[in-house]
């Protein structure tokens, strides 16, 4: 078995206006799903998908609040000094610029319309490699 994708899934409280946010701050196409059973928005750039859902509330909770630290999603990329300056063109929020942080990832965190904090990184330590294979990997004990 093979693991292909991971999508993101975030309730929001205006469908329409949050995939707006990201069509035109943060250059994601998208795909309305909303005559379905469970009306939904497919946001795309590259191979992350992010899915939008029309929550049954006006208020986010990201994971900072709910849990005391944590981001929202961590978006793989190349490149982030350009990414960086295209948001802050753009009037995107930025919360943390780009930096090196003590886990050895270069990254940048921005915050999106409905308050989630979106992390844009890189992993350039040595000791920071994916695994590759099974025999990558370490067993928990």
């Amino acid at each position: 078995m093979r693991i292909l994708g991971l999508s993101c899934i975030f309730p929001v409280p205006n469908i329409k206006k949050t995939a707006e946010f990201y069509i035109s701050k943060l250059a994601f196409k998208a795909v309305e799903y909303l005559e379905c059973k469970e009306p939904h928005i497919c946001l795309y750039q590259d191979n992350v998908e992010i899915i939008l859902l029309q929550a049954n509330t006006d208020k986010v909770l990201p994971n900072r609040t709910l849990y005391g630290y944590g981001y929202d999603a961590y978006l793989y990329t190349e490149n982030q000094e350009l990414l960086e300056k295209a948001f802050v063109a753009k009037g995107v929020k930025v919360i943390h610029p780009l930096n090196m942080t003590d886990y050895q990832n270069k990254e940048l965190v921005i915050e999106d319309l409905d308050g989630r904090w979106l992390a844009f990184g890189l992993k350039v330590g040595a000791n920071c490699v994916r695994p590759q294979t099974d025999k990558d990997v370490r067993p928990y004990a």
